[in-house]
């Protein structure tokens, strides 16, 4: 397995080119997923200097005089972890209003600052906020991944292929951090992503928030894991608690915050009146989920119902991590209804092209699997491109007008 320090990455040509109008970048996303070798790698081509607000010297003096910090650094700096100094976003706010030349500052952050308003706000229409990811299947296998481009052209072809069966499971389980998948066994990447769970509550989020029961974040992560890919529900997640429902939601607002979890809005029209209105819940990485379950690949896979989730979840992340490279802003819902109609995903693309993938572990596809895909290209209309069941096959096939069986690992192998 190569190193998080070789591999492209796909937001990279759009990091490279936001440094070129936007006077402030951020890459932001979950700690370890490679935000500061991407900055490093890009800010040594374009000659920044280096500061990490993690720790150390350069921390303290930030946090004493903010202004006094920025006013004295280099005319191109890449400043590492700048969610630690929340002062710092408003020192920065004054030097780019004094000096509006694009490229300056290079941030990274291990915090959501889109769920931190003060952050956010400070630096409106000044900087330009990027996320990455942990690897994405196509980053670790060196491949182009043409899937959403097909997708939102609706241009899927027959193509026979192989069927991946418990190397799929391999996938799910081992998840896309760098540093879990630099080990080789699987039993020491598992004990990577316990560590990193240890490591995040003790650290990140007591630096965000001040929470009477710590202890209780890893047992709530673990339930939200078993609930992945489930209509978020806090009663649930609550019941083995001694903490009312709005604690609790508001430690999964917490979690969210670090890239933890991820909550996927409902999709709603006004041609459609009984919607279920409810957001799903995702973890973050699906490597994470299956440490946190204590499922290696073999017993994942065997355990079809949390298999059927965890697969949901990993194709989920995984088109989140090619949109994150994408050209077009791509944004991403779920649909249901009342009458139990639903879509696994549903892809916005540029606000005006609607396709959506429903998510099958096994390893064939009948007409009944998409019911919820007509239902959905009803209330889309014409702005539906296509609908597609991603299973574990070996054939893409059409399914009739813009409905396509389409083998999972199209994700990042062929497409057509």
């Amino acid at each position: 397995m190569a190193t998080d320090k070789i591999l492209p990455r796909l937001v990279e040509a759009r990091l490279q080119e936001a440094l070129g109008d936007s006077p402030v970048v951020l890459i932001h996303g979950p700690r370890q997923c490679g935000k500061t070798t991407l900055a490093q790698r890009v800010g040594r081509k374009l000659g920044y200097a280096y500061f990490n607000l993690d720790e150390g010297v350069s921390r303290a003096a930030a946090e004493a005089d903010p202004v006094g910090f920025v006013a004295d650094l280099p005319e191109r700096v890449v400043i590492d972890e700048g969610q630690r100094v929340p002062g710092l976003f408003t020192a920065l706010k004054v030097a780019v209003d004094r000096d509006r030349r694009p490229g300056r500052f290079l941030l990274t952050g291990s915090a959501n600052v889109l769920l931190v308003p003060r952050l956010a706000d400070s630096l409106s229409g000044r900087m330009e906020i990027l996320r990455l990811f942990p690897f994405a299947q196509c980053e670790i296998e060196r491949r182009r991944a043409p899937f959403l481009d097909r997708l939102f052209e609706g241009s899927f072809k027959t193509l026979r292929g192989e069927r991946l069966g418990r190397l799929l499971a391999e996938r799910v389980v081992a998840g896309g951090y760098p540093p879990a998948l630099a080990r080789k066994a699987p039993r020491r990447r598992a004990a990577w992503y316990r560590d990193y769970i240890e490591t995040m509550v003790q650290r990140d989020v007591r630096s965000l928030a001040r929470i009477a029961s710590l202890d209780a974040l890893p047992r709530l992560l673990a339930l939200a894991a078993g609930q992945t890919a489930r209509l978020l529900n806090v009663a649930d997640l609550a019941g083995p608690f001694q903490l009312s429902r709005p604690t609790i939601r508001d430690y999964v607002t917490l979690l969210e915050q670090v890239f933890l979890v991820e909550e996927l809005p409902p999709w709603h029209t006004n041609r459609l009146r009984r919607l279920v209105k409810t957001p799903k819940l995702h973890v973050g990485d699906t490597g994470l989920a299956a440490a946190l379950l204590g499922l290696d690949a073999n017993a994942l896979y065997e355990d079809r119902e949390t298999y059927g989730q965890l697969l949901e979840t990993f194709v989920f992340q995984e088109l989140r991590r090619l949109a994150s490279g994408h050209e077009d802003d791509v944004r991403f819902y779920h649909f249901r209804d009342k009458d139990d109609f639903e879509v696994d995903v549903v892809l916005e693309c540029a606000g005006r092209k609607l396709a959506g993938i429903e998510v099958k572990a096994s390893s064939t596809v009948t007409a009944a699997d998409f019911r919820g895909l007509r239902k959905f290209a009803g209330a889309a209309g014409k702005s539906f491109t296509a609908g597609v069941v991603l299973y574990d096959g070996d054939t893409s096939a059409s399914f009739g007008d813009k409905l396509y069986a389409v083998p999972v690992r199209s994700l990042w192998g062929k497409t057509a």
